[in-house]
């Protein structure tokens, strides 16, 4: 297994190659997505009259794979390599995204196709972010990880913030099915990008492999067995099933309650993504200043509040409470996960960390499509503003695994696995 030259170490990473390659594949690919993820619920909604319910599950069949197979996709993706399982998934991604575009120009675009779509996109998805997230761990070493993380989150969160207006401004010009096209194209760049990577994974041995069933348990085992770990993993997916719901109602709820355009729409997202370039590039220092382990809790605790934003805008000026709210989402959302990815990528063995990975996806982006559905299910009972108060408040409380834990008075994260011991 190669590892980085001592000049390109010297260099830090813009001087790696390999990591240049891995960045700007990266950087193309979340642009992509937020592109599509501009459009698709544009889509659903102005051209095919999708209401509460049907964006509910739409979201939910979005993310629905992650609770379906996040567990043996990381056995798996531990059994192949990473740099051919993030190619691939970005090719098939962009071949299936294309047929939405291209059926709206025969005019046979349906809700049920962009369901179907939007189900097999997500299975990809799961195999996709595995690998992705697995990988940076096999090209750098292990002090360049967190680095290389907010490198990689700063240029995700420059994407938050130019994707949604450039969405925007593509859906006012070409129509929300061709913005979808652009994204085909990104996605189909970023496969280019991360091909030309030189770093040659060693195979794993077939010998040393065990029953599927048993690799599961092991990585699973990893996360549960780890106290801070369990604190962190229950936050997160609290987090992502109240916040699941809110945003599956998010784009009906600014066209429809809130009377926003496309365009107003694209500017706070992309204004509310400044807050995570500022996480980004804040975020090593933030955890300087507070402490690693209390820089996750308090960035968890500005989130919870900064989330209720989205239904105050009903009873205050809408847009700058939303940019102001989006702003502190973005921000915090970035400093924790900085702080928790880098953790445990540290922490973890670097065999099992497709299945750690996968477990940790499993058990926070599980309640993902979960909270969408009932999202979409209580907006179509109750409305949408009740259900978004609803929500915000589970947010809130989902704070407090890690508000009331040992994470709050700590100034270094363990490094070593019986550090965390009970």
């Amino acid at each position: 297994m190669t590892r980085p030259t001592a000049p390109q170490t010297r260099a830090g990473l813009w001087g790696h190659h390999d990591f240049r390659q891995l960045w700007m594949g990266d950087t193309v690919s979340v642009f992509g997505a937020q592109f599509v993820g501009f459009a698709l619920p544009l889509v659903a909604v102005q051209l095919l009259g999708a209401d509460a319910f049907q964006m509910g599950l739409l979201a939910t069949l979005e993310s629905l794979a992650f609770l379906l197979i996040s567990l043996p996709a990381g056995a798996w993706v531990d059994r192949w390599r990473k740099k051919v399982v993030i190619v691939a998934g970005d090719l098939l991604r962009a071949g299936l995204l294309l047929t939405l575009p291209l059926a709206w120009l025969m005019d046979t675009l349906t809700l049920v196709q962009l369901y179907v779509v939007a189900t097999l996109v997500g299975v990809i998805t799961v195999f996709f972010d595995v690998a992705n997230q697995s990988y940076l761990p096999e090209i750098v070493d292990g002090d360049q990880i967190a680095d290389g993380n907010g490198k990689l989150q700063a240029s995700q969160q420059v994407a938050g913030v130019v994707g949604p207006a450039a969405a925007a401004a593509l859906v006012r010009w070409i129509g929300s099915p061709l913005t979808i096209l652009v994204t085909s194209v990104c996605m189909a760049l970023s496969s280019l990008f991360i091909s030309r990577i030189r770093h040659r994974e060693s195979d794993p041995d077939p010998e040393q492999r065990r029953p599927l069933l048993a690799e599961i348990r092991e990585g699973l085992g990893f996360v549960l067995s780890q106290p801070l770990l369990r604190r962190i993993v229950a936050c997160t997916g609290l987090t992502n099933l109240a916040t699941s719901a809110i945003f599956a109602l998010f784009v009906l709820y600014a066209l429809t309650s809130l009377g926003l355009r496309e365009t107003t729409l694209g500017l706070i997202m992309s204004s509310g993504a400044v807050g995570g370039i500022v996480g980004a590039v804040s975020s090593t220092r933030f955890a300087r200043i507070v402490g690693e382990g209390t820089a996750i809790p308090l960035a968890a605790l500005v989130g919870g509040i900064a989330i209720f934003a989205v239904p105050l805008a009903t009873v205050l000026p809408a847009v700058p409470t939303l940019l102001v709210g989006m702003f502190l989402m973005s921000w915090s959302m970035v400093v924790y996960n900085v702080a928790q990815v880098s953790f445990r990528q540290r922490l973890c063995p670097k065999p099992l960390l497709g299945r750690m990975n996968a477990s940790i996806r499993f058990l926070v982006w599980g309640p993902m499509p979960i909270g969408a559905f009932v999202g979409g299910l209580l907006g179509r009972q109750l409305g949408i503003v009740p259900t978004l108060w609803i929500f915000c408040v589970v947010c809130l409380a989902a704070v407090l695994p890690v508000l009331l834990s040992p994470l709050l008075g700590m100034r270094q994260l363990p490094r070593e696995l019986d550090a965390l011991s009970p």
